[in-house]
């Protein structure tokens, strides 16, 4: 049987380009997202292969009902986090409105999933022996988060606390077999970027699609000794 992979953020210019990836490679997917209309997409897309699902994942009570409907699916063994969002702002004009809004959109949905995703599949891993190996959670951080850009402040204390999520998570994990890569974009060439970002900063973005060849990557066995990495798929930045 083909394995499970779950992508949470599937409706976004990446997370649209990771299902595309894991459907060509003949995965079983549950795409996440908020849009009902932007999953029902995708599943129309790859009616065999695609489940949608749609959560809040910045509520708590919305990510455990997700779980208990994928736990009726599944174990997966590859998890994708592309869930994020910008907002600009450097640290003396910030508002807690400001902060609490990219911490819980960019490290909590990220958080979240992680916990409730190792849980399963740690167990799962425990359970089944080595078998095919206990699979990979990929999270996404940004460029911001390791080099310090004036004006990005909040977006950037939180894109940085995936990272360290992830080192901490990939430590836990080892004895399980379960790894967990976080890869870290500059600007991705997406319609939203293109709209606010001028042409000289969108002529060095990474297309969707080259970022989840390397997610892609991660997950699988060809990659099986890669864990707590950060790869940093920046283009010409």
């Amino acid at each position: 049987m083909a394995d499970l992979t779950v992508i949470f953020g599937a409706t976004g210019g990446l997370g649209t380009a990771v299902v595309d990836a894991f459907a060509k490679r003949g995965d079983r997917i549950i795409a996440v997202a908020r849009s009902r209309s932007g999953v029902s997409e995708l599943a129309a897309k790859y009616p065999d292969i695609v489940t949608g699902d749609t959560a809040d994942l910045t509520s708590r009570q919305d990510v455990d009902d997700l779980w208990e409907r994928i736990d009726r699916v599944g174990v997966p063994r590859w998890v994708v986090n592309t869930t994020g969002g910008y907002r600009g702002g450097k640290v003396v004009d910030s508002t807690p409105d400001d902060f609490s809004a990219m911490m819980d959109l960019n490290l909590g949905t990220t958080w979240w999933s992680c916990r409730a995703a190792a849980r399963r599949m740690a167990s799962s891993h425990t359970v089944s022996g080595e078998g095919q190996g206990g699979g990979c959670i990929v999270n996404v951080s940004a460029r911001s988060a390791l080099v310090a850009e004036p004006g990005a402040a909040a977006y950037a204390v939180a894109k940085a606390g995936v990272i360290k999520l992830t080192e901490v998570l990939a430590a836990e994990l080892k004895s399980s077999g379960v790894r967990v890569d976080v890869v870290v974009p500059a600007v991705i060439d997406t319609p939203e970027n293109r709209k606010f970002l001028p042409e000289k900063v969108m002529q060095k973005a990474v297309a969707p699609a080259e970022i989840a060849a390397v997610i892609l990557y991660l997950c699988s066995d060809a990659a099986a000794t890669i864990t707590g990495a950060a790869v940093p798929v920046y283009g010409e930045f």
